[in-house]
């Protein structure tokens, strides 16, 4: 494993910790009985909701940057 390798696990790791940390937007009930979502209503985010949400955004591009880093290093590393 290289240092890629185990920042990738780390990374990824973080972004399953704070996405369970985020509060439901939408009643679980609601998805199964067809009743009007208010999922897309416009709802300001306040507070700690806020910082949960970029980071959740940084740590997801930074994943996404990763993958194709390892990606790249794998397929020259093959050749």
């Amino acid at each position: 494993m290289t240092f890629w390798d185990i920042l990738l696990i780390i990374i990824s790791v973080l972004l399953i910790v704070i996405i369970m940390l985020q509060e439901s937007k939408e009643d679980a009930a609601n998805a199964f009985t067809g009743e009007k979502s208010a999922l897309f209503a416009n709802k300001k985010e306040r507070g700690i909701e806020v910082w949960i949400a970029r980071i959740t955004t940084g740590l997801a591009v930074a994943f996404l940057v990763l993958a194709f880093v390892v990606c790249f290093f794998v397929q020259h590393s093959a050749r």
